[in-house]
């Protein structure tokens, strides 16, 4: 097993065993096969601006896997937008095989790589979306259909929420990851909640393992079906947040 050769590989294990996680042998393996090919990809395009094993467990497996904290995503469907080199989707696919995931992003680089990942690791129920979420949040085929919407997206909470909450079914969730003092960013997103048809539910505060890191899960419930109107290009999304 490959997995064998990683002398480290116990940080992930450990951070896993803390979330009440526990590694099967194809899942060992298939999450060293995940870090070599992101590792080998990243030579030629920009995927992760970290490479070593132990952050990038700490960082980004351990991390996605975090969901845990406010969810347990079994048997859900899940799209990741702005997903990235896979996160958080790959690692929660890895996780909880039995997961319908839907990697959505702006770049076709990145979903090549990702489509790769998927059949290098014998991935099921999983697929890339290419595109912007403007478009795709008003398709009927995606519109209000997911359990979990999540992003580790660096944007800040109200236009973040007005391109997530769409795809969520009314009852399920969006999901943020983020870093740092957020309670600004929170108080100026409330009235975004409202006018999409959500709730802040909760917010699951911690320190990422491994790191200094201050790591935020932002919950928000969906409890009505998000206005027509939403969401709008992604001019007004950015520059004219919700208030």
């Amino acid at each position: 097993m490959l997995y064998n050769n990683y002398p480290e590989f116990y940080i992930l294990e450990e951070g896993l065993s803390n979330l009440k996680i526990e590694l099967t042998n194809l899942q060992k393996q298939q999450f060293i096969d995940y870090y070599e090919l992101l590792i080998k990809k990243n030579k030629v395009m920009n995927l992760t601006a970290i490479t070593e094993f132990k952050d990038i467990v700490n960082k980004h497996f351990i991390d996605s896997l975090s969901l845990v904290k406010v969810c347990q995503p079994i048997n859900m469907k899940i799209l990741d937008l702005g997903t990235g080199a896979g996160f958080p989707g790959i690692p929660l696919k890895i996780v909880y095989p039995e997961t319908d995931i839907l990697l959505l992003d702006s770049l076709n680089k990145r979903l090549i790589f990702l489509n790769e990942v998927i059949t290098a690791l014998d991935l099921k129920q999983i697929k890339t979306l290419h595109g912007r979420a403007e478009d795709f949040g008003k398709q009927i085929e995606y519109r209000e259909k997911y359990d979990i919407c999540v992003s580790r997206a660096v944007a800040k909470m109200s236009p973040l929420s007005e391109l997530c909450l769409p795809f969520v079914k009314q009852g399920g969730v969006f999901i943020s990851y983020k870093s740092g003092e957020i309670d600004a960013e929170m108080k100026e997103a409330s009235s975004a909640f409202q006018k999409l048809g959500a709730r802040l539910e909760k917010i699951e505060a911690f320190m990422l393992p491994g790191t200094d890191i201050q790591r935020s899960l932002v919950v928000v419930r969906k409890e009505k079906p998000t206005p027509k109107k939403y969401p709008r290009n992604a001019g007004k999304v950015l520059t004219e947040p919700i208030v």
